[in-house]
Order: structure tokens, then C-alpha cells, then sequence
């Protein structure tokens, strides 16, 4: 059976010098986006959130009333009470669509070059380093991907497919890189803003993904893994084009 991960050290963690209850809802939002924290899941307690968090806990309570009103949890009163995450607030199309198009082509470019670099790395460290159950775990990850019927849902399948490399990979800082690069382009890839991603080749490029490391072949599963990501890129580049011309064309209306 695989074991489970903890990817608590990644979420609750101080923050950086802004709005923190802002930050603290920005990034729980991310986390449940990238199903790293699941429809279900308690948070920890208001005091042990404050101190993961670095915040006072009034800021930490302004968090949860926000993350209450957005729906994407509830607080619980009782013996079995607490703090629980209800959903994922789906993001809005205007706001993807404004984010890919004022991304330049060489961010994308360096997106990519970041990604592959961390895919490569995290192949590599996978094989030397995962048991039969990471790998179980990985396969099953990949078939989310495949039967996830929603773009929240193939998001967070696939989000969790990469980071899940990461974690058998036994990296903290390859974990880290990954999950700030879903976080970046995640949403967009799967969002429907033109065409749609193609999400069986995605799921099936898990998968070889997963067989290349039980056949103990390294040097496939990285290459699989790198023409996974340009795929990612190229259709990023391709449906960004798409949207500036089409902005420009009815500009020019």
C-alpha cells in the first residue's frame, strides 16, 4: 500500500511580508487547486495554522472567514468539529485568459526550460530512488488523469501526477519547484480558453511515464517526460497566439 504524503510543509509556512491573511488564502486556494488538500480534508486547528503561518491569530481567523464566504471551506462546532475544505472555487476564464496572454513568449520559453530542467532531475532522482508502491501510487495518479471529467478535476490530476514524481523522487526542493510551476501554469493548461488539451495523450504520457521506471529505463522515462512538457509548452504558445489575434482582430472592428 502506498504511504501517504504529507505535503503539510509546503502549504503552512510563513509568509512573506504582504496582506497575510490575503496570502494565507491565496495559497490555501493553490493547494486545494492543485489537490494537494482535497474536498474533505480538516485543516489544522486556528492555533497550530497561526504558528505554521508565522500570523497572529485574528489574521489567521480574517483567512478563514474569507475561505468561508469563497465556499472553499467550513467551519464544523462540536466534538468532531474543526475547519474543513468543501471546494475549489473554479477560476474565472477572463481572469486565465488575461493572465496566459500578458505572459510574453519568452516567460513561456522560460517556463518551459524550468520545467523540463525539474522534470529531467525528478525522473532521474525517481528512478534511483522509488519503491514499487511510489510507483503504484504514480500509476494511479495517472489514470485520474484520464477519467477526470471536469477541468478543476484534470488539473488537479495531472498537478498531482508531477508532484507525485517529485515525492518519489525524494527531493524537498524538487517538490517545492514543482509545485510553485503547477501553481504558474496549471489552470491554464487545462482551462477551456480555445482548444482543449489533449488529455488522453497527457494521461497516456503518465503512464509510459510509470512503465519506463518499473523497467528500470531511466533514460525513456526521462524522455518521455521532456516531450510531455514541450507538449504543455506548445500548446500554452498556441493558444496564446490564438487569443491575441483574436484580440487584435476585434480591436480592429
Amino acid at each position: 500500500m502506498a504511504r501517504p504524503v504529507d505535503f503539510s510543509a509546503q502549504i503552512y509556512q510563513p509568509l512573506p511580508e504582504l496582506d497575510r491573511a490575503d496570502a494565507i488564502v491565496q495559497r490555501i486556494i493553490r493547494a486545494v487547486s492543485l489537490g494537494l488538500i482535497r474536498q474533505g480534508d480538516q485543516l489544522p486547528s486556528e492555533l497550530e495554522l497561526a504558528d505554521m503561518f508565522g500570523v497572529a491569530v485574528a489574521t489567521l481567523r480574517d483567512a478563514l472567514a474569507a475561505l468561508r464566504d469563497l465556499k472553499v471551506v467550513e467551519t464544523r462546532r462540536g466534538r468532531f468539529g474543526g475547519t474543513f475544505v468543501v471546494g475549489a472555487p473554479s477560476p474565472s476564464l477572463d481572469l486565465l485568459r488575461k493572465r496566459l496572454t500578458a505572459l510574453s513568449m519568452a516567460e513561456l520559453r522560460d517556463i518551459g526550460d524550468e520545467h523540463a530542467s525539474i522534470a529531467a532531475a525528478t525522473v532521474r532522482l525517481a528512478a534511483d530512488r522509488a519503491d514499487p508502491a511510489d510507483l503504484d501510487r504514480l500509476e494511479s495518479l495517472a489514470g485520474a488523469l484520464r477519467n477526470a471529467d471536469s477541468p478543476g478535476a484534470r488539473t488537479r490530476a495531472d498537478s498531482r501526477f508531477h508532484i507525485g514524481l517529485a515525492v518519489a523522487a525524494q527531493s524537498e526542493r524538487l517538490m517545492t519547484s514543482e509545485i510553485r510551476l503547477q501553481g504558474e501554469v496549471g489552470e491554464l493548461l487545462w482551462a477551456p480558453l480555445t482548444r482543449e488539451f489533449d488529455q488522453h495523450r497527457a494521461a497516456e504520457d503518465h503512464l509510459s511515464i510509470v512503465a519506463a521506471l518499473r523497467r528500470d529505463d531511466r533514460e525513456q522515462a526521462q524522455n518521455i517526460a521532456l516531450e510531455h512538457i514541450r507538449a504543455n509548452v506548445y500548446h500554452l504558445i498556441d493558444v496564446k497566439l490564438t487569443l491575441t489575434y483574436a484580440g487584435h482582430g476585434r480591436d480592429k472592428i
